[in-house]
């Protein structure tokens, strides 16, 4: 986690007019992204999040905005992005060629540790999941551009370590082959779910709690179209683990998010299947991103998600899904 490009008291006071939000009086660096620049920033107008979107194109970062606005417009719990003064959602970094920036409400909250999670926060996580996902079917099928983690990229991801003699990758190698190929295999089951926008990437390090309510869902960077079973599945391999699975945590999980979007049977069909996909999704890209990369990050050991692999192959599996 880091900093990837630094700003100062002079590069903000051009983003802030940039955006008209007045005169700086305070900023901080915020090293807790692992793809974004991120700062805080305060002006005799308020406080906002400012973020340096590292390494994408206009058309990407314009993406994520709208949908973005379009979600807080319908009710999703996420902070709109700032019109810049030119009407764009994002601006140019005057500092910096080719990047953009992008400017949030400030939102303030904090993110829940594994021991923090309970049956209340994994019902209100359920909702504000399915709620998501209600106004992402209500926009335009045209939106849902493709997930760069579909099965191809995942098995291309692993094709590059498949044959590595390293001693720390054996047994994960064995086991995430298989893995793909029972996911190659199930591909009509997961075809069957409901398909939507998803977010990708809803780990407890993307939402805001204050006093026992959600005050922010964040970074969509990784929304795309998808299987709304898999969006959920995603969240049951975080919300739901505490270096075991937590079924009572997934019962809530479930029955929360069915509150405000009962499951269909193809979700219910698919999400058996997902659990396994997603975990697998996050083993690889931790090896290939975290491990053989050499960054230190201890929070993304891709250990951390293989063991969720392995206990989604026993008995865990069956247990959840006997809350279907």
């Amino acid at each position: 986690m880091g900093v990837f490009t630094q700003l100062g008291v002079r590069e903000l006071t051009e983003v802030a007019a940039a955006f008209g939000l007045g005169a700086v009086r305070r900023h901080e660096t915020i090293a807790a992204g692992t793809i974004n620049s991120n700062f805080e920033l305060e002006t005799d107008r308020g406080r906002f999040f400012v973020r340096v979107n590292e390494g994408k194109a206009e058309v990407d970062v314009a993406w994520e905005a709208r949908l973005v606005a379009a979600l807080a417009e319908n009710g999703v719990v996420t902070p709109p992005p700032i019109l810049a003064v030119d009407g764009r959602p994002y601006a140019p970094l005057a500092s910096e060629r080719g990047k953009w920036v992008s400017v949030f409400p400030w939102r303030s909250g904090v993110h829940l540790a594994p021991s923090e999670v309970t049956a209340d926060s994994a019902g209100k996580l359920g909702e504000a999941l399915a709620r998501l996902h209600a106004a992402g079917l209500a926009l335009p099928t045209t939106w849902r551009r493709g997930s760069i983690y579909d099965h191809d990229h995942l098995t291309a991801r692993f094709d590059r370590f498949a044959s590595s003699l390293d001693p720390a990758l054996a047994h994960a190698i064995s086991i995430l082959g298989e893995e793909l190929a029972i996911a190659a295999e199930a591909a009509p089951v997961r075809r069957r779910a409901t398909w939507g926008l998803i977010h990708g990437d809803l780990f407890r390090d993307n939402v805001l709690w204050e006093g026992g309510v959600i005050t922010a869902i964040l970074d969509f960077e990784q929304a795309s179209g998808g299987s709304l079973a898999y969006d959920l599945a995603v969240c049951l391999n975080d919300w739901c683990w505490t270096g075991r699975p937590e079924l009572p945590l997934a019962r809530a999980l479930l029955e929360g998010y069915q509150r405000v979007r009962p499951l269909t049977p193809g979700d219910r069909e698919a999400l058996p299947i997902e659990v396994r996909a997603a975990a697998t999704r996050f083993t690889i890209t931790r090896i290939t991103d975290v491990y053989l990369a050499r960054v230190t990050n201890p929070e993304k050991d891709f250990r951390a998600f293989l063991a969720r692999v392995e206990a989604w192959r026993g008995p865990a599996l069956g247990q959840l899904s006997s809350l279907l």
